[in-house]
């Protein structure tokens, strides 16, 4: 299992208390913001990208006047504007790590997330010293049909029929569930395909995954690594977070 769907998993164990803080309104905000800026539209019909955040957004409640706001910040008519930045560095364990942000002010947040990787013991590293580990790709978040007749492995195969590049299962809440993989282009189309196979599209949206492993089998280093993440993750100007480590079920 990749390091981003791992960290995924582990955020579902841990509660939806934690989910949500981790999806503050304040980050949902700047993910709008963003989405709107790089997509020239405040339509999410013609702005696939922001429909997606739009439906995180409803998805938590966000009250619409906060999306408003957030819209018109990505079209330049509302506060400052904001800016897209990807930090790489090492955590603990030399894991890679990527972390996607979206900030009104670069030094402020460049800082921060320096301190947390110092703090950790890694480092924050120059560009393109951690992204060539990491491939970016569309991840569609799939719900089982949860049929008597069908088993986890015909569907599975199904969705590889259907032109997924990599299929990971997962349970959550006894549900049985898929991360379907494509290439970043076709994220788009795949979500139409899945969802005309009969398949509940949960969400879609483009995820960096690691190509390469760090297997962690230390508990007390895997407790540094899941703490750093989390840690990354609480900060406001943080959108996502990315890592190739591999923690074995046991040890979290």
């Amino acid at each position: 299992m990749s390091g981003h769907s791992k960290w995924s998993t582990i955020k579902r164990q841990k509660g939806v208390a934690d989910i949500k803080r981790g999806l503050t309104f304040t980050k949902i905000a700047g993910a709008i913001a963003i989405a709107v800026k790089q997509g020239g539209s405040g339509d999410p019909n013609s702005n696939p990208r922001l429909r997606m955040v739009m439906e995180t957004a409803r998805g938590v409640n966000m009250p619409k006047e906060n999306i408003q706001r957030a819209i018109e910040r990505g079209l330049g008519t509302g506060k400052e504007a904001l800016e897209e930045v990807l930090y790489e560095g090492f955590g603990p364990g030399k894991a890679a790590f990527l972390v996607e942000a979206v900030t009104d002010n670069k030094l402020r947040t460049h800082q921060t997330v320096k301190n947390l990787f110092e703090k950790s013991g890694g480092s924050l590293a120059g560009q393109g010293s951690v992204a060539y580990l990491f491939e970016r790709k569309g991840e569609i978040k799939v719900v089982s049909r949860q049929s008597s007749v069908v088993s986890k492995e015909d569907e599975i195969l199904e969705l590889i029929d259907l032109g997924a590049e990599d299929v990971e299962d997962y349970l959550e809440d006894n549900i049985q569930k898929y991360l379907v993989y494509t290439m970043s282009s076709e994220l788009n189309t795949m979500g139409i395909k899945i969802t005309q196979a009969g398949f509940e599209v949960e969400s879609q949206e483009l995820v960096y995954k690691p190509n390469t492993l760090v297997e962690i089998n230390d508990s007390q280093l895997a407790k540094k690594i899941l703490e750093f993440a989390g840690k990354l993750e609480e900060e406001d100007d943080v959108q996502k977070v990315y890592s190739n480590f591999d923690i074995p079920e046991e040890l979290i």
